[in-house]
């Protein structure tokens, strides 16, 4: 392949009286000269390989009548004022918009497109205040964690030069009943506190309108403990403040107070167990997976907060898992996940039946957006075939309408989209989810790319994803599998994916390849995997574990050192998920997993592309430089490529063009490791239009 020179040094470290080799710590070093001058090698010789990679110029155009499109989001109502994003088929990134009433005039509020000459600047979170005449928002430089928060106000459209936050990172900001103040998390930015400790400095601070942010007075102190989140809020009428401090993805303790008292009193502690707080008439609604994995939900009243008076409203339903709950129109909202598709119910208050929503298929739908005393609210629906639609429902009525849609170049009825249930080496149920082609034949010659998570209680839903249909038109298959580790069924699925369980993610992979290949969508030259962040994770142990079932493997900004992965980024948050390679019980398990310390001389690895961002700051890029070195230097005949996506975070740049360039550059790639032909790729002659 005559790729860019990296050297090995001889780095070993003793851990727990094991020798661990280390040989490419030298790259862990992005300000090093050497290190940036490989970088910059790595990504032009990727960039110039993928660049003679056949069907390049279809792929491009089919993903611009794919990206370019006009949609609609569900809007957030205050007062009478509605706020929503839509992006549109001229414009590389989604604009804010407010009306004076649901059919009033529409204006820009906020434009990113405007911000920066490259588009390197990005909008984050936004939140109206409650009479709609305040907006509070971030900005953030490289589409990266890292923000700064800003107020402006929304009649005239100007931002205040007074209320300018730094270290809002992790912000939220929760307005108070009058309007003139919020609620956030606030990081300190000094660079001299390791970018792995800031997660312990996190304190809720109190902000109003007009004065010096740097004065702001602090709610809650920081933990102190890098492994915790801590974020909070206040209720709708300004009587509760609650404060939240996390400890992974599985428990978490509440504190509250009512506003004007001096401390915060304990609720719930959290020990094994994780609860969610919503505040209404003076009664708190808790949603909690203690003693019930599928979660269920409590009503409990300020005046009585001990848990022996807590009144169980919502029992935990054996057949659902319970994601989440909202008050809307003086209900509750309840989104449940029955064998990874939505369902959502309504109940009362006192947890008695209304009834269930009205979806418009079998899908992945959003749980109710309102307010606690308005009756209209709105959901999300989409599915693999069905792109995103934003339906209006009265919460009274039951009535649902299709408020706003996106028209996408594509021919549903030309497409299947089944689930399949197939059993994991130990003899567990997984579902798997295949979008293909009507005219498919199981015939073992079909590409296939199979796509997963596996972890932090995240649930692998059904939506739609516009960049799979290049795949589809061409051909391919494409599988999503709902491993262990994710919230699909529920703590019990959650917690038989982490620490010392992690494995049981690589098995339920592997079994889903095994089974793609032995109902005859495929065979493994012609299965391709995919996965980012903990999902990067998971192809990079699926490669290194069972290099002979996978014939192409996209990884996109992994963890993959898991010896040393706690010591960069926000690695410390993850250790109640992974563990750490300072426990000695937590390395063994670790070390014999961790993709970067599996590959071997001489092995014959799948063909590799790694997509990794240079500002990303969640997951430290040091893990897709080491693996790339390691598996160049192996000394196997398939390529391992390395791209870098400049002015990027975690989650990518957020511009169309940007958005396109990747994926013509992934699906090349994939089409020519899979000897794909792009000249089945359907493009419109006259793209369709949202509305």
């Amino acid at each position: 392949m005559n790729y860019p020179a990296t050297r090995a040094e001889a780095v070993v470290d003793t851990l727990h009286g094991v020798e661990v080799a280390d040989p490419y710590r030298w790259l862990e070093d992005e300000k090093s000269p050497e290190v940036r001058a490989w970088m910059k090698a790595q990504d032009a010789f990727t960039r110039e390989r993928l660049a003679q990679y056949p069907g390049r110029e279809a792929l491009k155009r089919r993903f611009t009548e794919l990206f370019y499109v006009e949609s609609l989001s569900a809007p957030a109502v205050r007062g009478d004022r509605y706020f929503y994003v839509r992006t549109h088929k001229d414009k590389e990134k989604a604009v804010l918009y407010w009306r004076e009433g649901e059919k009033g005039e529409e204006r820009v509020l906020l434009d990113p497109n405007t911000w920066s000459a490259d588009g390197t600047v990005s909008l984050g979170l936004w939140a109206p205040s409650w009479d709609g005449r305040k907006l509070a928002f971030t900005r953030k430089p490289n589409a990266a964690d890292e923000a700064i928060l800003h107020v402006l106000d929304v009649d005239t459209g100007k931002w205040s030069e007074v209320d300018v936050i730094e270290g809002a990172k992790y912000a939220s900001p929760s307005w108070t009943p009058d309007n003139q103040s919020f609620y956030y998390a606030w990081l300190p930015t000094d660079p001299s506190i390791p970018v792995a400790e800031r997660p312990g400095y996190t304190e809720l601070r109190l902000h109003r309108l007009g004065t010096d942010p740097k004065a702001d007075p602090v709610v809650h102190p920081r933990t102190g403990d890098p492994k915790t989140f801590l974020n909070g809020g206040v209720s709708r009428d300004g009587k509760y403040l609650f404060v939240y401090i996390t400890r992974g993805w599985s428990e978490n303790d509440i504190w509250w107070k009512r506003v004007g008292e001096k401390d915060f009193r304990l609720l719930m502690r959290g020990e094994g167990a994780k609860y969610s707080a919503d505040v209404w008439e003076d009664h708190f609604y808790i949603l909690t997976d203690e003693g019930a994995p599928l979660e269920r939900v409590f009503k409990v009243s300020p005046d009585a907060p001990e848990r022996a008076a807590w009144k169980e409203i919502v029992p935990e339903d054996p057949t659902a898992a319970l994601q989440g709950i909202n008050i809307v129109g003086g209900h509750l909202a309840l989104a449940y996940l029955q064998d990874a598709t939505t369902r959502v119910r309504l109940v009362t208050l006192d947890g008695q039946p209304v009834r269930n929503v009205e979806l418009p298929g079998v899908g992945a739908a959003s749980n109710l957006y309102g307010l606690e005393d308005r009756d209209e609210a709105w959901f999300v629906f989409s599915s693999f075939s069905t792109p995103p639609q934003v339906y209006k429902t009265s919460v009274t009525t039951g009535r649902v309408e299709l408020w706003a849609r996106v028209e996408m170049p594509i021919h549903p009825e030309r497409y299947t989209v089944e689930q399949a249930f197939y059993h994991s080496k130990d003899g567990t149920r997984v579902p798997l989810f295949l979008v293909h082609r009507e005219d498919l034949k199981k015939d073992g010659t079909n590409p296939v790319l199979l796509y997963g998570y596996g972890g932090f209680n995240v649930s692998m839903l059904p939506s739609f994803r516009s960049s799979i249909y290049p795949w589809l038109d061409a051909g391919g298959v494409y599988a999503v599998a709902n491993l262990r580790g994710g919230g699909e069924y529920g703590k019990a699925w959650h917690e038989a994916g982490r620490l010392d369980r992690k494995q049981n993610v690589f098995d339920d992979f592997h079994a889903a390849a095994e089974f793609l290949v032995r109902e005859g969508y495929t065979r493994p030259e012609k299965l391709a995997i995919s996965g980012g962040s903990n999902g990067g994770l998971l192809v990079g142990a699926a490669m290194t574990q069972r290099p002979e079932l996978y014939g192409a493997v996209v990884c996109s900004v992994p963890l993959l050192d898991m010896v040393r992965y706690h010591l960069f980024g926000s690695g410390k948050t993850w250790i109640p998920e992974y563990g750490s390679a300072e426990n000695p019980e937590d390395f063994r398990v670790l070390h014999d997993y961790s993709p970067y310390h599996r590959v071997r001389a001489g092995v014959r690895y799948p063909a590799l592309l790694m997509m990794a961002a240079d500002h990303d700051d969640r997951v430290d890029p040091l893990h897709a430089r080491k693996f790339v070195a390691a598996v160049q230097n192996a000394g196997h005949e398939a390529p391992a490529l390395l791209r870098i996506e400049a002015n990027a975070g975690h989650g990518g740049a957020d511009q169309v063009a940007k958005a396109i360039e990747s994926s013509v550059d992934l699906y090349s790639f994939l089409f020519q490791v899979m000897s794909v032909q792009a000249n089945r790729l359907e493009v419109s002659a006259s793209p369709s239009r949202g509305r």
